[in-house]
């Protein structure tokens, strides 16, 4: 359990505040993560990696020479942000163009997918990669839907230190595609993990049982098995990644490998090496040398007790990467020359960023009609956040049955923000349009993960919708909802079927733009396609996930109903009232 927090909302902004204050010789802070404190030499391809928080080390301890040039730093197991990604990016890059780089999640690719089309859009060359290593999250087949966890440090590796070496872009990226190919993890655990503030684990295992095949996020093993000894747990972890080479590598005998045995969050360092001794014997009767070997805590997911075997297979290249020198917080190996901070850089960056923040709060001029309809939409706005507030821990249950629980928490970060974006943004005279507009920013940044990319999107098109300048008719809101319903699956690659909150967003809108084409007004329209949306989200129950996190737990989830379609029916219906009382 987590026993030390003020408001739990505020645990990831305190826990980075605190790391930077303690590692100053190595990072400093700039908006959304942070970047090394260290000079980059001018045209060095900059690596940025990020991800929630909750990880430690991963994501902010590898910040530093031979690893990452930044790391972009999500709430407690929430991707980053765009923007909180776009502005770490923009702070590290040294001219030789960006290389993003993150676990395979959903929020994590919509995230920093966005942020690259930005640098993009700036003039900065920036690629993207997702290290997708846990062999227990998809097959073979399908090796490019598998989560990012414990490789996340050795592919992370393998980039920078290529960086190092003063490779252009393409070749980093390339760099990266190898390591990524040739890297397996697989992990157990025996109890779950809880979030700050939390009086309960994201999930539990039996007395005397083990999870098989974790995930990093709180989700629950494939299956479970009785808790095995040591090396009864050694020899599960090694046989299992020993079943699966990479394509390339015919026989484990006589290849080497960069061996990670990853302590989760609350076993021991002693029970971790007691483990690893039958590791290295296991691996040595199967004729595999050990090159470098790590044990200890490098990615873990908060208070969970697991552990995860990772395995890099390499050639002569990943291995003079791979033992390359760094200098991080959390990471060390061999040596570096010292390095002095770039006092310079540092101010140029901070002037930036202050120039970039206008001196008072503006917005863009409004007719005085869509300044009376903004009122409508902070009503609703204030509405979605009081409806996602009181079902808060409802939805983080219905999420943790197959998911990692923490839906309920993202909502009502999001919601919260968006509304108080809102608000601000009302005050200032601001149109529908634009109240809209800055609340989409406020819930992505803030909820962040998947919910958040979705949500900012929705209000986005909406927004772009409405506009600033005439009073919105039912058609034309129903015209905006439609918009946010293919922006959406444009985004984020779900279908109807798949179990997502697309089962309904997109009666929703079909619903909502036959009632408004029926000439109806916009609040019984509302309430026709809030009706289909509420049966839409119930039907999930007997929908098997095919997309997120979900999706490798997909029996589990026979019966209950997905929670961010669950969420987005409560939503609807809130709006709904919200629309009745300023008719």
């Amino acid at each position: 359990m987590t026993r030390l927090f003020n408001d739990p909302a505020a645990f990831a902004d305190e826990a980075l505040e605190g790391f930077t204050a303690a590692h100053r010789r190595w990072v400093r802070p700039v908006t959304g993560g942070v970047v090394r404190a260290t000079a980059t030499p001018v045209g060095q391809v900059a690596v940025v990696i990020g991800g929630g928080s909750g990880h430690y080390p991963a994501f902010s301890g590898l910040v530093g020479r031979g690893l990452a040039h930044g790391a972009a730093v999500g709430n407690v197991f929430a991707s980053p942000s765009a923007r909180q990604i776009h502005s770490v990016a923009t702070a590290a890059h040294a001219g030789g163009g960006v290389l993003l780089m993150y676990g395979n999640y959903a929020g994590d690719v919509l995230h920093f997918g966005q942020a690259a089309e930005r640098l993009a859009a700036d003039g900065v060359e920036t690629r993207t990669f997702a290290v997708a290593d846990d062999i227990s999250s998809a097959g073979p087949e399908e090796s490019a839907k598998r989560r990012g966890i414990a490789g996340d440090l050795p592919v992370f590796k393998a980039a920078a230190a290529a960086a190092e070496q003063g490779l252009p872009l393409e070749e980093v990226l390339r760099v990266a595609e190898r390591a990524g190919a040739r890297t397996r993890s697989f992990g157990i655990a025996f109890s779950g993990c809880t979030l700050p503030g939390a009086d309960h684990p994201l999930f539990t295992v039996p007395e005397a049982r083990m999870a098989v095949g974790l995930g990093i996020h709180g989700e629950p093993g494939i299956g479970e098995e009785a808790l095995p000894t040591a090396d009864e747990a050694a020899r599960l972890l090694v046989e299992t990644l020993l079943k699966e080479l990479p394509e390339d590598v015919a026989d484990p005998a006589g290849q080497r490998a960069a061996v990670i045995l990853n302590g989760l969050g609350s076993v021991k360092y002693e029970e971790l090496f007691v483990v690893y001794r039958r590791v290295a014997a296991l691996l040595g009767d199967a004729g595999v040398e050990i090159v470098d070997p790590e044990v200890g805590e490098l990615v873990t997911s908060f208070d969970m007790a697991g552990i995860s075997l990772t395995l890099t297979w390499l050639d002569d290249r990943l291995e003079e990467l791979w033992r390359a020198p760094a200098d991080t917080p959390a990471y060390r190996k061999g040596a570096l020359d010292a390095a002095e901070p770039d006092p310079d850089r540092a101010s140029a960056t901070a002037a930036a960023q202050d120039t970039a923040v206008p001196a008072a709060p503006v917005v863009p001029a409004a007719s005085d009609a869509s300044r009376r309809a903004a009122d409508t939409v902070l009503a609703a706005l204030d509405a979605v956040a009081r409806v996602v507030d009181a079902h808060a821990d409802e939805l983080g249950r219905i999420d943790a049955v197959a998911g990692d629980g923490d839906h309920g928490i993202g909502m009502r970060r999001g919601s919260t923000a968006a509304h108080r974006a809102a608000a601000d943004a009302h005050g200032l005279g601001a149109g529908a349009g634009t109240v809209l507009t800055r609340a989409a920013d406020a819930w992505a940044d803030k909820a962040g993960g998947t919910s958040g990319a979705l949500w900012g999107t929705i209000l986005r098109s909406l927004g772009a919708a409405l506009g600033d300048r005439d009073a919105p008719d039912a058609a034309r809101v129903a015209e905006g909802v439609t918009e946010a319903s293919a922006a959406v699956r444009r985004l984020g690659g779900a279908e109807v079927g798949d179990k997502t909150m697309v089962d309904v967003l997109v009666p929703f809108a079909d619903a909502l733009a036959a009632a408004t084409a029926e000439d109806l007004p916009l609040a019984d329209a509302w309430d026709r396609a809030a009706t289909t949306a509420t049966a839409a989200a119930a039907g999930t129950a007997d929908l098997l996930p095919r997309r997120g996190r979900a999706r490798p737990h997909a029996e589990k989830s026979l019966g209950t109903p997905d929670a961010g379609a669950h969420s987005l029916a409560l939503i609807t219906r809130a709006v709904h009232g919200a629309l009745l009382d300023h008719h």
